[in-house]
Parts: C-alpha cells; structure tokens; sequence
C-alpha cells in the first residue's frame, strides 16, 4: 500500500517520464470545441484513453453526442476497433460525462513494471483518436 505522499511521487514520475518518453503537443484540452476534451487517464487497475463531452447545456451534448454516435461505425473500423461508447460515463469523482474511450487493463500507476506498455498503448491510442477527431473535428462542432 502507498501512502498519498508515494502515490503523488509515482503519478507524477510517470508523467514526467512519458513526456521525456514521446515529447509531443497532444490535442487534450485544447480540442477548439467548447465541452469537448481529448484525455489520458492512468490509475491502480487501469490505463484509458478518452474523448470526454462534458459541461454542456443539455441539447448540445446530446446533438453532439448524436453527431459522435453517428460516426460510431467509421471509428470502429478505420481508427480503434476496440473503443466503447458510453453516454452516461460516471468518473470517481460520481460526476457524469459522456465518453467514448478504450481501455487497457492489468496496469498500475504504482508498478513501474508496468509503465513501458502503458506509455506505449497511450501513444498508440492518442494518435488514432487525434487522428479520428482532427478529421471529423467540423462535424462534431456544435
């Protein structure tokens, strides 16, 4: 077991180590559209990669959320064949989002061991779903 103090210094290690790992501008937060963020995600069991539609008024989540759904079949076959869509996504935090994302399991943020393959299945990922959403980025804009 790590205390919060071990937990932050193995979160923030892998981070650093990632980013000196692939030095590169990843999209995240700044997507151009309002509620709409690309994210990496890394804990105890499991590693994600997501595109999260949150904060919006309720009719532009669900059009844009329609919009994304309706681009369900060309995501699944040209760019991650594994992604599940989720339009009531609960985050630990009880929040509410709407997410489409794929998943690696069996990796920890606190096994080291663990942390190459997961770097390298973040890189993967977030290069098939920037690619996914730079081309459909017009689309999807509410």
């Amino acid at each position: 077991m790590f205390s919060k103090k071990e937990s932050k210094l193995l979160r923030e290690q892998f981070w650093i180590s990632f980013g000196k790992s692939f030095p590169r501008k990843w999209i995240l937060h700044n997507t151009k559209i309002k509620g709409v963020s690309l994210k990496f995600h890394f804990d105890v069991q499991r590693a994600i990669v997501a595109m999260d539609i949150e904060d919006l008024q309720e009719e532009k989540h669900t059009e844009l959320w329609d919009k994304l759904y309706a681009l369900r079949g060309i995501i699944l076959s040209e760019y991650l064949p594994d992604i599940m869509f989720e339009k009531a996504y609960i985050l630990e935090n009880n929040k509410e989002i709407t997410r489409i994302y794929i998943q690696k399991d069996n990796v920890s943020i606190h096994n080291k061991q663990t942390w190459e393959e997961t770097m390298i299945f973040f890189k993967e990922k977030m290069l098939q779903m920037e690619a996914f959403f730079v081309e459909y980025r017009d689309i999807l804009r509410v």
